[in-house]
């Protein structure tokens, strides 16, 4: 794996981009690595010398969906809604070279920013597109994709046009019939969201399961889950392997189990959507 060069220039201390104030901080724990942090709430986590390494536990969840989209190695068309600090697509960049990569970020402040000190891998082919989530969604031609990762927050709330039977159909236009979307899901007790997600993939695409750490699936704590959804079989045996080796191991909720975790929970469409649920205080601290 070839590695990029580090950051020229000592990254700046709080820069106003147009979500509010960002920063990157190196991670004490690991050399060459960055968090970038926007109005306190890390969003990114990036290890300029090794990018196949995923720190965040949840975004290690997605890299398992991405290692089995398609047979390993091989190159795939990926969409990031939501950019960060691109680690997703580093990661791929160095796992899958070749891939062809398009993230859609709204802030174009923010993207400048991790472009000018956390430069991408040598070879990368990535495109970043300042636009909303849905509407950069809408501009991609039908079935043009493998992959979709839909992982996007305004402040630390996924915006509620974003979690929406509507919106799952166009993640499902772009995508080719075996394609696969990754989702982001913050939530905590009760998980009335979560639910609501499971059942809006679910009136869309033909599999879904959910990959979460015990604790937040038991509605004991505040937490991502990762919602999974294809029309194609979904690879949960793989899933439960990889995740099962984690650092903080996750299940993989599917068949049977998923239908009790959903319950009565009824499909969210654009006319009654919310934002996901704020977080407590504190449970992004570091």
């Amino acid at each position: 794996m070839r590695r990029p060069d580090r950051p020229s220039v000592i990254p700046p201390g709080p820069t106003a981009v147009g979500g509010g104030t960002a920063e990157l901080l190196g991670d004490a724990d690991r050399d060459g690595s960055w968090v970038l942090v926007v109005d306190g709430t890390p969003q990114s986590h990036v290890d300029l010398d090794d990018p196949a390494h995923l720190e965040f536990e949840y975004v290690r969840r997605m890299g398992h969906v991405l290692d089995l989209a398609a047979p390993e190695g091989a190159p795939v068309d990926a969409v990031h809604l939501g950019g960060g600090a691109l680690t997703l697509a580093r990661y791929l960049a160095v796992t899958r070279p070749g891939s062809r990569q398009r993230v859609v970020e709204l802030d174009e402040r923010l993207t400048d920013l991790v472009r000018a000190h956390l430069p991408l891998p040598r070879g990368a082919r990535v495109r970043v597109r300042a636009t909303d989530a849905r509407a950069g969604l809408a501009a991609l031609p039908p079935r043009s994709a493998d992959v979709v990762v839909s992982d996007v927050f305004a402040g630390a709330r996924t915006p509620a046009h974003l979690t929406t039977v509507e919106y799952a159909a166009e993640a499902r236009r772009v995508l080719r019939p075996d394609g696969v979307l990754a989702a982001n899901v913050a939530d905590g007790p009760p998980l009335r969201y979560a639910r609501g997600q499971v059942a809006t993939l679910r009136a869309v695409f033909r599999h879904v399961c959910v990959l979460a750490e015990p604790g937040t699936l038991r509605g004991r704590r505040f937490g991502n889950l990762v919602a999974v959804a294809s029309d194609a079989p979904l690879p949960v045996e793989g899933l439960v392997r990889r995740c099962a080796g984690d650092p903080m191991p996750a299940r993989v909720v599917a068949g049977n189990d998923l239908d009790r975790f959903a319950g009565t929970a009824q499909p969210v469409h654009d006319a009654d959507a919310a934002p996901s649920p704020e977080p407590p205080p504190g449970v992004f601290s570091r």
